[in-house]
């Protein structure tokens, strides 16, 4: 590690089979922690502080993730409803997250995570609903939430609206295939082929997934999202 907290090897860690590294995102986390939550004094700093430091990282990191889930449903609902319990949402975990080391540590993550949660589902039903994702299926109808998709041959094919929510895809062969509106909560990208593919108005990707992706110059991200070096 040097003086500047960057890692000196995270350029050769891939090459050395080292990915899980280069796939981790803290959705900004450890700025916040480092110069709000402990005023930019670092654990090095003061050593006493690095336990409740660590502590509160792993709160706000999962806080985060949430603010960037619920900032994509407010963005693709179109009932005014579930934009508005969105913003609610919303304006509750920041209030955690930007709270003390104290206040965030008192977070009740489970129920929040619950909520943002229900949320999250009930608009990319709403979202999903147009898109006949029911004619779309697998002849072992496995397009579904957390289905087991390792190593599947879904290459080419129009999966628009499907709910693969925690889906395992892993190497999963999704070349030029179009995943609008295809729900990707939680699944498990690793090492899945996306050369071609579209995602650009897939649902809740985040960079980590498509970190620990494959794809190429001709694979379409969500504007949020970048191509990853490995690419």
């Amino acid at each position: 590690m040097a003086d500047d907290f960057s890692c000196t090897i995270h350029q050769r860690l891939r090459p050395r089979g080292f990915r899980g590294c280069t796939v981790f995102d803290c959705f900004g986390a450890g700025q916040v922690v480092s110069q709000h939550t402990f005023a930019g004094t670092s654990w090095t700093q003061d050593p006493s502080s690095m336990s409740s430091m660590f502590a509160v990282f792993k709160v706000v990191r999962q806080l985060h993730e949430m603010l960037w889930y619920l900032a994509e449903a407010r963005q693709r609902t179109f009932d005014p409803e579930l934009a508005a319990a969105a913003d609610h949402l919303s304006e509750g975990v920041v209030a955690a997250a930007q709270g003390d080391a104290s206040t965030v540590l008192a977070t009740d993550v489970e129920t929040l995570h619950g909520e943002v949660r229900a949320l999250l589902v009930e608009v990319s039903e709403d979202t999903r609903a147009s898109y006949g994702a029911e004619d779309q299926q697998t002849p072992d109808g496995g397009l579904q939430p957390g289905a087991d998709l390792m190593g599947a041959n879904l290459a080419n094919q129009r999966l628009c609206g499907s709910d693969l929510r925690g889906a395992y895809l892993i190497g999963a062969n999704l070349r030029k295939s179009d995943l609008t509106a295809v729900d990707l909560l939680g699944a498990d990208l690793r090492g899945a082929q996306l050369h071609g593919a579209d995602l650009s108005r897939a649902l809740y990707v985040t960079q980590p997934q498509i970190n620990a992706a494959e794809g190429d110059p001709h694979t379409l991200l969500p504007p949020r999202l970048t191509k990853p070096a490995h690419w």
